[in-house]
């Protein structure tokens, strides 16, 4: 463990699923509901730091999420990034886009395009203990 690292010391969102090498959290994202995380457990910086066996378990376990929000949700796109500048603890961000959400079709970060009706994200949010469900039975189907 590393002192003072947010990925470290808490599980970074709601857990999902976890396992002995890596975790999968739903980010706490109001504007974003369908936002999810795979967390490396222990604290690497960068995705080579991870020997290639367990770089490939990684990148499984982050298809596996996106295939789960695809079928479940049918969203117009995934996003997925692995960015760390501000937590430098190795970490994946999928995140289901949808082509009426506030930023589509820019990045999350970036400049926001219009509002979204309070009721169409509540019906996201609604689909998620589901969608966390359905996650879990695949993830730990292996």
């Amino acid at each position: 463990m590393v002192t003072a690292c947010e990925l470290c010391d808490q599980d970074g969102g709601l857990l999902v699923w976890r396992s002995e090498k890596l975790r999968v959290i739903r980010a706490l994202d109001a504007h974003f509901p369908a936002f999810y995380r795979v967390v490396w457990n222990a604290h690497v910086a960068e995705w080579t730091d991870l020997p290639p066996p367990d770089r490939s378990h990684l990148m499984q376990t982050v298809a596996k999420v996106e295939t789960v929000l695809r079928e479940v949700l049918h969203p117009t796109k995934i996003n997925l990034a692995s960015l760390g500048n501000v937590v430098p603890h190795l970490h994946w961000h999928v995140i289901a886009r949808f082509a009426d959400d506030s930023h589509f079709p820019n990045p999350i970060w970036g400049e926001k395009l219009r509002d979204v009706a309070p009721e169409q994200l509540q019906a996201l949010r609604d689909a998620l203990p589901a969608l966390d469900a359905a996650l879990a039975g695949v993830l730990a189907a292996g």
